[in-house]
């Protein structure tokens, strides 16, 4: 029989694997943000909801599993359901405090010689105009449902508690996340195929590579600590929503406005450090079921 290492290693792999190759079972010659491709993936997203539990139920946690039953060991539970929801998305909206003044400052004007009214009506008409695109957009039903839906879930719900069965929580925290960030190298491939060079799109790939890893090292965290699916889902969310911070945009600003841009990095990334350590206290979340 296969040691504890072997499984709770083997088992992840495999599942990211499954994961990847689900979204290229579709032959088609049609690009990742062709609709037609999108609602394939979304069948394979739906599959993969499917088959990832099955994997936590042979290959998870046995401990885990007597103790607390499939459903609560992947998240799916109502205690502190409420506090997890909201903790960790107002800890990450701290995080990206200057990329939400850069928006604001984007989409309503707010460093112009307007009046305060005329940059809420801005606003206001902004946000009214997303939405109503936003609503009819495949990509952005991929980016902001599915795709933080189908790999919070697969990736973190459904790939710790198969890593607890060997690693501990800091462990599976490290490890997790590279499997998340390896499955995002099928771009690469869709980059080659439009023409980019292979330098570039490895280049490109190992850039994704590194933040979605550090990023999944949080969302991990966020999972373990909240035992909820649905907050390492809505982070998953706002960060894609908010994309990666375009730093140049900050370089190249006027003074007045960099040093205010600035200032708000600065100032979110020190509110992220403070404020982290209450967020991640399980006891908020009734969480009994990850304490190390």
């Amino acid at each position: 029989m296969a040691s504890p290492a072997v499984v709770a290693t083997g088992a992840p792999f495999l599942l990211g694997l499954s994961y990847v190759g689900s979204l290229y079972v579709w032959r088609s010659s049609k690009d990742r943000d062709h609709d037609d491709t999108i609602k394939r993936r979304f069948v394979s997203a739906a599959f993969m909801t499917l088959v990832s539990p099955v994997f936590v139920q042979v290959f998870g946690s046995p401990e885990l599993l007597e103790r607390f039953g499939l459903a609560q060991v992947i998240g799916l539970r109502l205690p502190g359901l409420g506090l997890s929801l909201l903790l960790p998305l107002l800890l990450t909206m701290v995080l990206f405090l200057g990329p939400t003044v850069m928006l604001l400052i984007e989409v309503s004007g707010l460093d112009s010689s307007t009046s305060l009214s005329s940059c809420l009506q801005r606003l206001s008409f902004n946000l009214s105009y997303y939405w109503s695109r936003a609503i009819r957009d495949w990509k952005w039903w991929r980016n902001h449902v599915v795709a933080p839906f189908s790999e919070e879930f697969t990736f973190r719900a459904c790939m710790l508690p198969m890593l607890l069965r060997h690693y501990t929580h800091t462990q599976a925290i490290i490890v997790s996340p590279l499997f998340f960030g390896v499955a995002h190298f099928h771009h690469m491939v869709e980059r080659i195929r439009k023409g980019e060079g292979v330098p570039t799109a490895l280049t490109i790939s190992l850039f994704q590579f590194t933040y979605t890893t550090i990023f999944g090292m949080y969302s991990s965290l966020v999972f373990l600590r909240t035992g909820h699916l649905a907050a390492p889902c809505l982070v998953h969310a706002y960060c894609n929503f908010m994309g990666f911070p375009d730093f140049m945009e900050v370089y190249h600003s006027p003074p007045r406005r960099r040093l205010l841009l600035s200032s708000m990095f600065v100032a979110g990334a020190a509110g992220f450090y403070l404020l982290l350590p209450w967020v991640a206290d399980e006891s908020l979340y009734s969480n009994t079921i990850y304490r190390e």
